[in-house]
């Protein structure tokens, strides 16, 4: 009986969250993308290899400041507006990356990117967990949706770059992207409370958790392949390593459904730890330099440490930080351990 009087609800809970999480696919390869052809056509853009990683790191960096008035446009405006237009920002620095040059031109691209991102990010989060029956399995399902974009498009971009240059790319990522205005007018566009003023606090096992898997996936690990895959491979490095890329969020889409069943099964702490812990094996082993087979600050260190440091050390390194923040995250308290659910 109550099955039957919350489906409605439930359903539409469903189509919200996979219009918010195709309005992401569709914008992210305007980042993703330059986070492959970045560091290996640096001198095109007329940046240094440091320069690529500050730049890459730049929008991640913009968040920490801004996240809050990101958030209260989203609670006054609601999820089509604030989406809409973060898609229209995504488009208008994936066009930039066609002309712009230097790194002082390329920053404020970065900084658009880095707030839209988090109006992306806030309401993909909010429609999976709007409805708490069956939100561990709708946010596993709408990260499965969002890692369709990158996946399609980190092969085709490493294909055509090598052709016709990386300019050239990014005029068409920034055509498909204009998809994601689709998904963005059928989202919902009624307000939301204002979000109570958040005094600074230290931070928690989730929070160095969640600054650590940044660091390690979206920064090292992405910066790093990019960067190893022009070193090890002489001819079709680009390919190899958006081909790379590209499995990483194949495994996205396959597995994040099936992450959600399993927090819903056995507690998103516990997925979270063990999930973690297999990451930091499989990072060793890319630093290894098993490329095959292990398919903010990340981005900043990678483009620092990689040029005059062992790879093996530097991912070694992140991998055992990245298993302490996991373990630590299983002795937090409960709220922290209901956080870790709502992520």
């Amino acid at each position: 009986m109550m099955a039957s009087m919350t489906s409605p609800e439930l359903r539409q809970a469903d189509l919200d969250s996979r219009h918010a999480a195709f309005s992401l696919s569709a914008a992210l390869p305007c980042d993703i993308v330059l986070y492959l052809l970045l560091p290996m056509y640096a001198e095109q853009f007329h940046v240094t290899l440091a320069e690529v990683g500050l730049l890459l790191a730049a929008n991640r960096l913009v968040r920490i400041a801004g996240y809050r008035w990101v958030a209260r446009f989203y609670a006054q405006r609601g999820d089509r507006p604030t989406c809409t237009l973060a898609v229209c920002a995504a488009i208008l620095c994936a066009f930039g990356y066609t002309v712009a040059s230097g790194f002082w031109a390329l920053l404020p691209l970065r900084l658009l990117w880095g707030m839209a991102f988090a109006g992306l990010n806030l309401s993909t989060q909010a429609m999976s967990t709007a409805n708490p029956i069956g939100a561990a399995r709708r946010s596993g399902r709408s990260r499965g949706v969002i890692a369709i974009g990158p996946m399609l498009w980190l092969p085709l971009a490493a294909l055509l770059a090598s052709h016709y240059g990386p300019r050239m790319v990014f005029a068409l990522v920034a055509l498909t992207a204009t998809l994601g205005l689709l998904a963005a007018r059928r989202l919902p566009a009624h307000a939301y409370p204002e979000p109570p003023a958040r005094r600074w606090k230290l931070p928690n096992a989730l929070d160095w958790w969640s600054f650590l898997e940044g660091l390690t996936l979206d920064g090292l690990f992405i910066v790093g392949l990019s960067y190893m895959s022009k070193q090890s491979f002489s001819e079709h490095a680009e390919l190899i390593a958006g081909v790379l890329m590209a499995l990483r969020y194949f495994g996205e889409i396959v597995l994040s459904p099936l992450g959600g069943w399993l927090a819903e099964r056995f507690g998103a702490v516990r997925v979270l730890v063990a999930l973690s812990l297999a990451t930091c094996a499989a990072l060793v082993g890319f630093g290894g330099g098993a490329l095959w087979l292990f398919a903010g600050l990340g981005p900043i260190l990678a483009g620092l440490l990689l040029p005059v440091m062992s790879s093996l050390w530097i991912y070694s390194l992140a991998a055992s930080a990245l298993a302490l923040a996991a373990l630590a995250c299983a002795r937090e308290p409960a709220p922290a351990k209901a956080q870790v659910a709502a992520e």
